[in-house]
């Protein structure tokens, strides 16, 4: 039987001179989801829907800009060769904990100057944060880009996986691990667990920190199996350090927000976008 190993067309539509890469469609696609998700559980939670969209147009771009500046800098080596690359994002080059700290700095900034709780806020933007990075991996899949490493067609057959998708795991004459699909079904699952836990007696700031819990211990593992990881040290990826960190800060503050007990429950707290804790 003949396979046909032809790749997808990274290009979705060719106007002209101008091409519009999947990679920036489906990137749209998860921000639009993530919106009228975090738009509809503002609604629910008595906050003006608004503010929400206020800082989602500042964070959004920043996320970007900072997510694409963070890679840039660990591939300094390249990027100082070829400088007309830097901005070309469509071709692909952005790194989530760069978008992570980006959108997390402006929300703080921005939650100061409106006097709002930023753990509210984040809290009901969470779950639209790892949805969309569900998503968005989707589209380093079309660019055939942040995968594993070399394995065989019989093994991505045994994941009974379409071949589509095997086909696009075909690069150069190698079958290589999906790793774009191990993170992308990891963060749906994590997707999941969050709407069931918004609906539990949870505290104030513990659902954004689940998000960072699932997601960090999800990325460690599935980073060690990439093989275009941004190295700390000869052995360590730098994506796997910050994700110990990440999990390390995360599980102490959900501590102390426990031994503390001053916050509200996120089921109570529908009118408690003006408090700052």
């Amino acid at each position: 039987m003949k396979l046909n190993l032809a790749a997808l067309d990274p290009v979705a539509i060719q106007l002209g001179g101008i091409s519009i890469r999947w990679y920036g469609v489906i990137i749209a696609t998860a921000v639009v989801v993530a919106l009228l998700i975090a738009l509809q559980e503002a609604k629910k939670r008595n906050v003006d829907r608004e503010l929400l969209v206020d800082l989602l147009i500042w964070a959004i771009p920043i996320a970007i800009i900072s997510a694409r500046i963070y890679y840039v800098l660990f591939e300094w080596g390249y990027y100082k060769d070829h400088l007309n690359e830097i901005i070309k994002i469509w071709h692909g080059g952005i790194a989530i904990h760069g978008a992570l700290i980006g959108s997390v700095l402006t929300a703080v900034i921005f939650a100061r100057i409106k006097k709002v709780s930023f753990w509210q806020l984040a809290d009901i933007v969470a779950p639209s944060l790892i949805i969309a990075q569900a998503i968005g991996r989707w589209g380093n899949f079309m660019n055939q880009e942040a995968h594993g490493g070399p394995t065989t067609r019989a093994f991505l057959e045994s994941l009974h996986l379409p071949d589509f998708i095997i086909n696009q795991m075909y690069i150069d004459g190698i079958y290589y691990q999906p790793t774009f699909l191990y993170e992308s079904l990891w963060n749906v699952i994590g997707f999941i667990i969050l709407l069931i836990l918004r609906r539990t007696r949870i505290l104030r700031g513990e659902l954004f920190l689940s998000y960072v819990i699932w997601y960090s211990i999800g990325r460690y593992f599935i980073e060690g199996l990439r093989t275009d990881s941004l190295m700390l040290t000869d052995t360590l990826r730098m994506a796997q350090f910050i994700s110990i960190v990440l999990v390390a800060v995360a599980v102490a503050l959900i501590a102390y927000f426990r031994v503390k007990k001053d916050r509200p429950y996120y089921l109570e707290d529908k009118y408690g976008i003006a408090k700052k804790k």
